[in-house]
């Protein structure tokens, strides 16, 4: 059996699933570049949920406007803050706390002014030297105000120049995961890191430059999808129009390959290929691998969708959509578990019984991490008198943690790392179980398997981390969080003190 949790904790979104990373957007040149980030954010919103933020800038002698809150984009800004952001540069960026806790200090993007004048950063991803770096920053002086890594990069490029060095190798210095857009007074500038860990879109728009992390937010607003930023590829935009940089070293492509699976958006283009059919082909891989007699296929909603219509297709097999999603629940602060039973799985996906009743079914979902909520669901199509009950999922186990800006659990609370399969096949009580193994997950993106990071399938990581010294980052971290939120809990604490 997989560790005890609590009622609350076993079936909380945070635990089961995999979490969002962040969406980064930038703008320069467009007289109304509030907007259009605003708008850009919007469509980024999948890729965090917790806070929004955005920047603009009319250029040299302008001060930055600034704008964030914690919430959905739609709650951080209305007409009046989208009409108090003049310029005609924008960075914006929308947040879900890969680390660091979820509190308005540690809102994005971060702003800065230093002896380089003025500067704001958007980040997604994770920096695994984190802690070298803030330890070493704050020895120097520094003081920090958040708790995430992120912070480190303004911190980092505020620091005087030594012995003619160049902001290109202030970025040197960081290791990990890092897609940045960074808005100073003459230029905007998109980094990609040299493994290519996330992605980061380039557009154009009525002679106006683009960033997004992904082509979506390009195609709200009609903007042009010029290319991809390469990994390791700084890419300068200023008035002079484009120049790239490249300050890294070569390194073998990293790409997330979760992005393919579960986090981008299924109508964005990511290495020249459309999510929505690479998942679809998984679907159909899986279909190969693990074929099974049965009456209708349904998918977990939403990112199972197009995993579970290739499967479908591939063995000719009705696609029914059983399980009915409720796209408008928010946070849910009050947790009635005694009142209502299985709650937080009810809450967002609701089975149709008559659809599943006396049928052989087929659930294909995109992963299972924890197993409850999966195991959760198979209850309720039994209890809906499904005759069977079996899973595919279109990913391999995970078994491994990522350091790279996922916020797996802990590998101890990962059921693929403490079961081998035919005790999850019991634990979560489905007649068969199939995962789609590595092969056939990189086959269906057309591309080379060592383009791609699998860490969290094959613990093989592509950049290593020393486990030690990240757990001692992240004990650290936690302790910053912890007394950040007392101090925001206990304002009275500080006076008495004095």
């Amino acid at each position: 059996m997989p560790p005890e949790t609590s009622a609350h904790e076993e079936l909380s979104d945070r635990d089961t699933l995999p979490q969002h990373e962040c969406g980064i957007f930038g703008v320069f040149g467009h007289p109304n570049a509030a907007v259009l980030t605003y708008y850009g954010l919007f469509a980024l919103q999948h890729r965090g949920q917790e806070s929004a933020g955005i920047v603009t800038s009319n250029g040299p002698g302008s001060d930055f406007q600034l704008h964030r809150d914690m919430g959905l984009v739609s709650q951080v800004f209305g007409q009046q803050e989208l009409e108090r952001l003049k310029g005609t540069r924008a960075v914006g960026h929308t947040r879900y706390s890969t680390t660091g806790s979820s509190t308005l200090k540690n809102a994005q993007p971060f702003v800065v002014d230093c002896h380089r004048g003025q500067i704001a950063v958007c980040h997604n991803g994770n920096l695994i030297n984190a802690g070298v770096l803030r330890d070493e920053l704050e020895r120097n002086g520094s003081i920090f105000q958040t708790t995430a890594d992120s912070e480190l990069i303004p911190h980092l490029l505020a620091q005087p120049l030594k012995n003619g060095g160049s902001a290109l190798g202030v970025l040197r210095r960081l290791e990990g995961a890092f897609s940045l857009v960074i808005m100073s007074e003459r230029e905007i500038i998109g980094v990609r890191d040299p493994f290519g860990f996330r992605p980061l879109a380039l557009g154009k728009l009525d002679g106006a430059h683009i960033l997004a992390s992904e082509t979506c937010a390009l195609d709200l607003i009609h903007a042009e999808f010029v290319r991809e930023v390469e990994p390791g590829e700084v890419l300068i935009i200023d008035e002079h129009g484009l120049r790239s940089e490249w300050p890294f070293r070569d390194e073998q492509r990293a790409f997330c390959m979760f992005e393919y699976v579960y986090f981008a958006r299924p109508d964005s283009i990511i290495g020249g290929v459309n999510v929505a059919k690479v998942r679809t082909e998984m679907g159909r891989e899986l279909a190969r691998r693990y074929p099974v007699d049965a009456d209708i296929v349904v998918p977990v909603p939403d990112s199972g969708n197009y995993a579970a219509l290739g499967f479908a297709q591939e063995l000719n097999i009705p696609y029914e959509h059983a399980f009915v999603r409720n796209h408008y629940i928010g946070r849910t602060f009050l947790q009635p578990s005694q009142l209502i039973r299985d709650f937080d799985v009810r809450v967002k996906l609701n089975l149709i019984r008559e659809a599943v009743a006396g049928k052989r079914v087929v659930v294909v979902d995109d992963s299972i991490v924890r197993g409850t909520t999966a195991r959760a669901r198979v209850v309720n199509l039994r209890e809906a008198g499904a005759q069977e009950v079996h899973m595919r999922v279109s990913c391999p186990p995970h078994r491994f943690a990522c350091h790279y800006g996922i916020d797996f659990p802990d590998p101890e609370k990962l059921i693929a790392n403490q079961m081998p399969m035919d005790e999850i096949c019991e634990y979560l009580g489905v007649d068969s179980l199939g995962y789609l193994d590595v092969e056939g997950m990189v086959k269906a993106t057309g591309q080379p398997a060592n383009s791609f990071c699998l860490a969290c399938f094959t613990g093989n990581y592509p950049l290593p981390v020393d486990p030690a010294l990240d757990k001692f980052i992240m004990e650290k971290r936690e302790q910053r969080a912890r007394a950040l939120a007392e101090a925001e809990e206990q304002p009275k604490l500080f006076a008495e003190l004095k």
